[in-house]
């Protein structure tokens, strides 16, 4: 379902295997949707996508290697390599489908949890663990692939975005900006201000929302009393809410936005509607707040399962493509073990460092009494 401005204009429409909308869940409003939870392909009146078999196996191969990378991240928090991880788990097509319908020339504004954007935009996956093992603050020049640091921050970004957006518009340049951010950051005062500033300067930017349907341990209903992509209606530009499982309708609604922004039609809010399969963090129990059986009922719709359905059933790939995948995401995991392992320890007292330029006398306390405490572990192992 789309809520349109003044300002909103519908993609044109093309033709498809399939004619109607997907039905909504009792309660919720209706979704684009291209790509059932079984693999069939429908169609949708107002946005539609015409892919190669070779494109789909290539959406394909960024869904099963970015969740491969995101598993093995998550195995090397579990062993000490790294601090913290944000597992992607489950949002594959939100990520993987929008960030292929960017252009080399858009720039791209991630939160933390962003790994298959990061790889859509040529981002190393090695580069993405420095930060979480706490030896660098990003590990990428964000200008190389037009893909900003990751924000810790829970919702500044999107300022940031409407900031950057602004300046493309002033520029004359044909470039658009994405800004992605999770139903929990909806709730910032940071995404209310982008909304307006974007809306009042016409400026070339799409906010995308992955509503995993969690905001760390609070529901999104607790959040909000209407679907978070009708949010947009009251700052006049349109908003849509999409299967954010069905990597196909991610595609198709992110490259119509994307093209409306360079088009001088300004902002546009997607709500790619999908699920955290995995923790928040891996610092996070999601059994202390949610069911098993939910987590079940989303399992049907997982997005790299339903393509592959789609694939099969059409003869687009066989057990060869398959098989191959799987070894090339071994060695992927393989060379993520072995970069992680080959980086420096972090330096424990760097966080003492650049504070004060003439130094404090408290800073100064604590550095000490911390230096003393990482001594202990020294004398206990003697």
């Amino acid at each position: 379902m789309t809520v349109d401005s003044t300002a909103a204009r519908k993609p044109r429409r093309s033709s498809s295997k399939r004619a109607g909308k997907p039905a909504a869940s009792p309660g919720q409003p209706e979704l684009v949707q291209l790509l059932t939870p079984e693999g069939v392909r429908v169609e949708h009146p107002d946005y539609s996508i015409d892919l190669t078999p070779e494109e789909l196996r290539g959406l394909y191969r960024d869904m099963v290697l970015t969740r491969r990378f995101d598993a093995e991240a998550t195995t090397l928090q579990r062993q000490g390599e790294l601090g913290l991880w944000a597992s992607l788990l489950g949002q594959e097509a939100a990520q993987i489908g929008s960030g292929r319908a960017t252009r080399p020339d858009d720039y791209v504004f991630p939160t933390y949890r962003e790994h298959g954007v990061a790889w859509c935009r040529g981002v190393d996956p090695t580069n993405l663990l420095g930060m979480f093992r706490g030896v660098n603050h990003g590990g990428w020049d964000p200008n190389e692939n037009n893909f900003h640091l990751y924000t810790i921050v829970i919702g500044s970004q999107a300022l940031h975005a409407t900031g950057y957006a602004m300046g493309v518009a002033k520029d004359g340049a044909d470039s658009a900006v994405i800004a992605y951010f999770g139903d929990g950051a909806s709730s910032q005062g940071d995404v209310a201000e982008a909304f307006t500033f974007s809306a009042v300067y016409n400026a070339p930017v799409v906010f995308f929302c992955q509503n995993n349907q969690w905001a760390i341990s609070e529901p999104t209903e607790r959040q909000t009393r209407v679907p978070l992509y009708q949010r947009a209606q009251g700052y006049g530009f349109p908003g849509v809410r999409v299967d954010g499982n069905d990597v196909l309708a991610v595609l198709a609604v992110t490259k119509a936005a994307l093209e409306r922004a360079r088009t001088g039609q300004g902002p546009m809010l997607i709500e790619a509607f999908t699920y955290r399969m995995g923790a928040h963090t891996t610092s996070d129990d999601p059994t202390k707040y949610r069911r098993d059986e939910e987590r079940e009922q989303w399992e049907a719709k997982d997005p790299i399962l339903r393509l592959r359905a789609y694939l099969e059933s059409e003869g687009n790939a066989d057990e060869t493509f398959f098989a191959g995948l799987e070894t090339e995401a071994d060695a992927l995991a393989k060379r993520v073990r072995d970069a992680v392992r080959s980086m420096p320890d972090p330096d424990n007292m760097a966080i003492f460092e650049n504070i004060y330029a003439d130094g404090h006398a408290l800073v100064d306390e604590e550095r000490a009494q911390f230096a003393a405490y990482q001594a202990s572990f020294a004398e206990e192992s003697n």
